[in-house]
This record gives structure tokens, C-alpha cells and sequence, in this order.
């Protein structure tokens, strides 16, 4: 037991000390995963048990005016971050098929603006769960939901602990221009709630969410294939089922949802 304590010990001080990038560790929540796990956990009991049970005698809440701003928000951070990323980096110098970590003259403000910027609005993101309840729309709090945010909070933080920069960063760069059209139909149904009505809007927005993660499949497929590639390829291991797993419960939803449904 001690040799496995001792090893678990030595694991937890590679992770979080000798392999981390020493430009990021006195930003917020960085140090340690101990802070993240937390509110990680507050989200998931939040969602599921406290927020249901609050509401369950209470009629839902109006949040229009909130929301409207949340989205509004939404799309202004994600385009900031997606030109960040592009004119810092993918629209630089960056390689398409391996580009290193960035330690170059820019490094530290793509890591601030882009890496740790998404980071933020991963936590932001949260806040759709949470409307959800408030709303009385506990069907829509499914597994796809929670495990897609639960999971890119924990990837945006380990791309800040580890990578802030390189080659992972394409998935902040296609996931931030995904979420402005995203946030901009959500923006549109509240301006104007025939939208909602809309399949048309619904089933194009699923259909970049899957573009999205093939695309992303591919990128890291490339990384993990490359020789000679100066980026690290553990991450390429962990996001390649991680994008394979979201190509699958997107289409499972898109083929339940416009596919199934229209022939019933």
C-alpha cells in the first residue's frame, strides 16, 4: 500500500509541478486541480440534486433579459478569443499538421488571451445548465449536456496546466467560431421566438457541432501520426476518443431528432 501511495504521490508532483508550464501557474485556479475539481463538483450537485430540488415547488423563473445578455456576452468573448487565436497564431505562423508548443515572443498573450480566456468562458459555459433548471427545463440537463461542459472545462485546464499554446489550441480556435453561431441562434430565439420554431436553424447548428469534432478528430489524428513532431502527443491520445466519443452522441442526437423523428 505504501508503494502505491508513494507512486500515486510522485505521479501527482510530475502532473502538477514538473511538467507544467511554469508561465501559467500563478494564474487563477491553475496552481492545483483541487479548486476546479471543486467547483466541478458544486456544478454537478447543483444541477442535479439542489437546484431540481429548490425548484420543485417554484413556478420557473423569466431569466429573458438575462439570458439575452449571457448571449450577448458569449458571442462577443468567443469572437475575441477566435481573433486572438487566428492572428496571433493560426493565421501566423502556426502549422496546420504539428505546430509545437508556442514559446515564441507571443507566447504569454496567446496563452492569457486564448488558452486561459477559454478557459474562463468553459466556466461560463456552466451557466446554461443552470438556466436550464431555473426554467423548469430539467429534460434538457441530459448526459450529453453535462458530460460536453463537464469535459471542456477539465481539456481547457489541463491546455492552460500543460500547453497553453500549439497545436491543441485549434480546438479553441474551431470551438470558439462554433459557439458565436451558436450563441448568435440562441440570441435570435429570444429576439424573436418564431426561430424556435425553426428546424431549419436546430438542424444546421448540430451539423457544425459534428463538423466541428470530425474536424477535430482529423487534427489530432494528424498529431498522433506525425514524426517528428515537437508537441506532446499525450493530449492527441485523450482527444481522440474524446472527439470520436462527441462525433457519436451529437449524430445519435441529430439522427433521434431530425432523422427518426421525421419519419415518425
Amino acid at each position: 500500500m505504501s508503494v502505491i501511495l508513494g507512486g500515486a504521490v510522485k505521479l501527482y508532483y510530475y502532473l502538477n509541478e514538473d511538467i507544467a508550464d511554469p508561465r501559467t501557474q500563478d494564474w487563477s485556479l491553475i496552481r492545483t486541480p483541487w479548486p476546479g475539481l471543486a467547483i466541478m463538483c458544486f456544478y454537478l450537485a447543483l444541477v442535479h440534486k439542489w437546484l431540481p430540488a429548490y425548484m420543485s415547488t417554484r413556478p420557473a423563473y423569466n431569466l429573458r433579459t438575462t439570458i439575452a445578455a449571457y448571449n450577448a456576452i458569449q458571442i462577443v468573448g468567443c469572437v475575441y478569443i477566435t481573433y486572438k487565436s487566428l492572428s496571433l497564431g493560426w493565421l501566423n505562423h502556426y502549422s496546420l499538421v504539428c505546430q509545437g508548443p508556442d514559446d515564441g515572443p507571443n507566447g504569454v498573450e496567446y496563452a492569457w488571451n486564448v488558452c486561459y480566456g477559454y478557459f474562463v468562458m468553459k466556466l461560463a459555459d456552466l451557466l446554461d445548465t443552470v438556466f436550464f433548471v431555473l426554467r423548469k427545463k430539467q429534460n434538457q440537463v441530459t448526459f450529453l449536456h453535462v458530460y460536453h461542459h463537464f469535459g471542456m472545462v477539465a481539456v481547457a485546464w489541463g491546455m492552460v496546466k500543460w500547453v497553453p499554446g500549439g497545436h491543441i489550441t485549434m480546438l479553441v480556435t474551431l470551438n470558439c467560431i462554433v459557439h458565436t453561431i451558436m450563441y448568435s441562434y440562441y440570441l435570435l430565439t429570444i429576439w424573436d421566438e418564431s426561430y424556435k420554431q425553426s428546424v431549419w436553424w436546430k438542424k444546421y447548428v448540430t451539423q457544425v457541432q459534428i463538423l466541428q469534432f470530425t474536424l477535430l478528430l482529423v487534427h489530432f489524428v494528424a498529431l498522433a501520426v506525425t514524426r517528428e513532431c515537437n508537441f506532446p502527443r499525450e493530449p492527441a491520445y485523450i482527444l481522440i476518443p474524446q472527439n470520436l466519443f462527441m462525433v457519436i452522441l451529437f449524430s445519435d442526437f441529430y439522427y433521434r431528432s431530425y432523422i427518426k423523428a421525421k419519419k415518425v
